[in-house]
């Protein structure tokens, strides 16, 4: 005899959100923060040498993505500087360095 499944959706949206869930998503956006860091770079003749790689954080949360019904990994760098850093400053005097795009597509194939 055949086994059969029948989908139910807040069984699924139940299983997004459980804390195992939420937990793994920190591991992944905690390996992918990891790479980032080793990744950055540090301006040793800057005013703050070192902040930019020091800045990167990672979270988790139960409720993300764009419906609000699964657990999402975030990454992200607080220096105000950041921006610039990952994507250039359109002047062409300082490069983009695409540091988290990098370290999300490393982190993505270690998973």
């Amino acid at each position: 005899m055949a086994a059969r499944f029948k989908v139910k959706r807040k069984g699924i949206g139940q299983m997004l959100r459980m804390p195992g869930m939420q937990a793994e998503m920190l591991r992944r956006a905690e390996v992918i923060k990891s790479i980032a860091v080793s990744l950055s770079p540090v301006d040793e003749g800057g005013p703050h040498p070192g902040h930019y790689k020091e800045s990167w954080e990672a979270d988790s949360v139960a409720r993300g993505g764009r419906r609000r019904d699964r657990a999402v990994g975030y990454v992200r760098n607080t220096a105000y500087y950041a921006r610039w850093v990952e994507y250039g400053n359109g002047t062409g005097t300082a490069p983009a360095r695409h540091v988290l795009l990098r370290a999300a597509e490393i982190g993505g194939r270690n998973q």
